[in-house]
Order: structure tokens, then C-alpha cells, then sequence
């Protein structure tokens, strides 16, 4: 949620007219993302085996935020391809 949250903050300023409020998003997303990069990398996991629950994981959250912030609905391409997604990142993480 860190990552796509942060990436989304960053593009609502983006794209976002007043400068104030601008420089307010992107400032709010490099923070997010700070965050996240401290999250991801403070604890000593298998890097390579949580990669395939974060990308499923990344997906779905940035699909939910794309809907819910910006309007969006994946595409039927984009639902076939998550699920392709999303059923990788189940392999990875439960094959022993």
C-alpha cells in the first residue's frame, strides 16, 4: 500500500493545478515512499521469494487505488493478466 499510495500521491500533484497543492502531494508521496522503501528493506527476508508476493500484492493495491483515487477500471486484458499475476505470486509463496 506504501508503494502504489506514494506513487499515487505523486501523480495526483502531478497533475494537479494550484502549486501549493502540488508541491504538497509530491512532497507527501516522496515521504510514502521513503516509508515504504524502509518497510521493504528494515527486515531480513528472502528477497527473491517475497518479490513474487510483492508484485502480486503491488497489483492488486495499484488496481484498487487506479478505481478508487482516479476513476479507472482495469480493462478485461488487465484482469486476465492479474489474475496471471496474482496466481504467480501464490506459486512463489507457497511452493516448497
Amino acid at each position: 500500500m506504501l508503494e502504489a499510495g506514494g506513487d499515487a500521491l505523486v501523480r495526483a500533484g502531478l497533475n494537479t493545478a494550484p502549486m501549493p497543492l502540488r508541491l504538497a502531494l509530491i512532497a507527501a508521496g516522496g515521504a510514502v515512499l521513503l516509508l515504504y522503501g524502509l518497510a521493504v528493506n528494515a527486515p531480513g527476508w528472502d528477497f527473491g521469494r517475497s518479490l513474487g508476493v510483492y508484485v502480486a500484492m503491488f497489483f492488486v493495491v495499484a488496481q484498487a487505488i487506479n478505481l478508487l483515487a482516479f476513476g479507472t477500471w482495469p480493462t478485461p486484458g488487465m484482469l486476465v493478466g492479474g489474475m496471471l499475476i496474482v496466481a504467480g505470486g501464490v506459486t512463489v509463496a507457497l511452493w516448497v
